[in-house]
């Protein structure tokens, strides 16, 4: 005779209908703690590309439009379609105040997913393990990282827990955080797909669900064709994907992210556990197949892979609830370790990201303040430091740049087209081992691109001052006919 716990009724296949709602707010609360630790630790991280979201929002509020530049032309750049509109809404300001607006505003809807998450986690059974899952999001760097970033990850991650909950409004959750990341649409169309099979819904409704999911990234495509002549973003021209660096990233995200390794389970617990575990396990799957596809993602700490890991904490709490302690502790002690390696090794220089491009855009604005055109591969933070005019080297903020032959890094920029923009002056990043100069030669650059820029303008630009930046240092150039 199966046994009943006092919190959970049983359904025929064996899994929880529902925690009472005193252990579903427990669950939420523990969710949320844990999510805290991480997010405190690395609050200082951020990347460059939300600086150019921050600046596009900016335009936004003040009338401009969709534009990096003031009057450059519309541009959907790094960012999500909705994303800056939705920034914008909260009033002008400059752009580290519209910057700052959405660091708290991803933390605050991470904290909110981690509180659904906790919620969930109650539901999958009655035994405490389940909620083990949080011991590792206690030290997901990625997790803590991104939610507070200042890019939309946090906001996609609460869409891609909403999903997990089933019904229509899952579905199109789940369809919305697709349209703001696209890589996102294999996990959620296999997710709401396999649960309605699951549940044995019929054909019909079936097809709604998938519709639910499907509508938003139609609705996203329309808009971008009819604003931006594109219906994908300008960033899939700018930074082309590469198989091989695709599998290197999916293989890393699914080690250094802790909580895909929870839905491995052995035989015999693959034969215990609830079948509502089966739908999570192959939407992973297909994110992470479709990871490989899309050529992953050049920023650190698994940006790409976040939204679904809540997805994978859901799942391991489904293997947990049926698992022997010894191969429970180990799953949890590789978990650990793999994202306490990652935290570690990453975390320390990544928390201090933040504060190091704070003083560098603080030193940047006195020396930038007169120049018209400025040429810079990181167009963010010199778009925070001047109002000027940006020549995007990397093509994510220009859409003549972006089809340029070569990666973001590696653009073949044409020197007419440098000095047909005239700059005033040009940013470019030097090799750690180059330290601070007044000569500059190509090779002591960082990336090809700069290496490139440097070449094209030996003979026509000069050393103006040198920025430092961590163990590096900017170099900006002006021209040699400058008074």
């Amino acid at each position: 005779m199966t046994e009943i716990s006092a919190d959970f009724g049983m359904k025929p296949d064996g899994g929880p209908v529902r925690a009472r709602p005193r252990i579903q707010l427990l669950g939420a609360a523990l969710g949320v703690l844990a999510a805290a630790p991480a997010s405190a630790w690395l609050w200082g991280f951020t990347v460059d590309d939300a600086l150019i979201t921050a600046r596009v929002a900016t335009h936004l509020a003040e009338g401009l439009g969709a534009r990096f530049n003031p009057h450059g032309p519309l541009v959907d750049a790094v960012t999500p379609l909705g994303y800056a509109q939705l920034l914008a809404l909260f009033g002008r300001g400059d752009v580290l105040g519209t910057f700052r607006l959405a660091k708290f505003l991803g933390l605050g809807t991470w904290w909110l997913g981690a509180g659904l998450l906790g919620a969930l986690l109650a539901a999958t059974g009655d035994r405490l393990r389940r909620f083990s899952p949080l011991l590792i999001v206690a030290v997901c760097a990625p997790l803590g990282a991104w939610a507070g970033s200042g890019m939309e990850t946090g906001i996609v991650t609460l869409l891609a827990s909403v999903g997990l909950c089933g019904g229509p409004v899952a579905a199109l959750s789940l369809g919305v955080a697709a349209a703001w990341r696209p890589e996102l649409m294999p996990f959620a169309l296999v997710l709401v797909l396999a649960r309605s099979r699951l549940e044995s819904d019929s054909l019909a409704r079936s097809l709604r669900l998938a519709a639910f999911t499907a509508l938003p990234s139609l609705v996203v495509a329309s808009v971008r064709a009819a604003y931006f002549g594109r219906v994908v973003p300008l960033s899939f021209y700018a930074k082309p994907s590469d198989f091989a660096h695709g599998l290197a990233y999916a293989l890393g995200g699914f080690a250094f992210t802790g909580l895909p390794w929870l839905v491995l389970a052995t035989p015999a617990e693959l034969k215990r556990i609830s079948r509502r575990a089966w739908p999570l396990a192959a939407a992973l799957g297909a994110h992470f197949a479709a990871l490989v596809l899309c050529g992953g993602d050049w920023m650190a700490l698994y940006r790409l892979v976040v939204p679904v890991l809540p997805c994978a904490a859901l799942a391991g709490a489904y293997v947990a609830e049926q698992s022997g302690a010894i191969a429970l502790l180990a799953r949890c002690t590789v978990a650990l370790a793999a994202s306490l390696l990652l935290a570690w090794g990453l975390g320390a220089p990544a928390r201090r990201v933040g504060e190091q491009r704070a003083a560098l855009i603080a030193a940047a604005r006195p020396l930038l303040a007169h120049d018209r055109r400025i040429a810079a591969l990181d167009v963010g933070w010199v778009g925070a430091a001047s109002d000027a005019d940006v020549i995007d080297l990397a093509g994510v903020t220009d859409p003549e740049v972006a089809f340029f032959p070569g990666g973001h890094t590696s653009k073949r920029i044409p020197r007419a087209f440098l000095f047909a923009r005239d700059p005033s002056a040009i940013v470019l990043l030097l090799k750690p081992s180059a330290g601070a100069t007044q000569s500059f030669a190509p090779e002591s650059f960082s990336r090809a691109v700069e290496q490139r820029v440097a070449w094209l303008v030996a003979d026509d630009f000069r050393v103006r001052c040198t920025l430092p930046f961590g163990d590096q240092n900017y170099v900006v150039l002006e021209p040699t006919g400058r008074p």
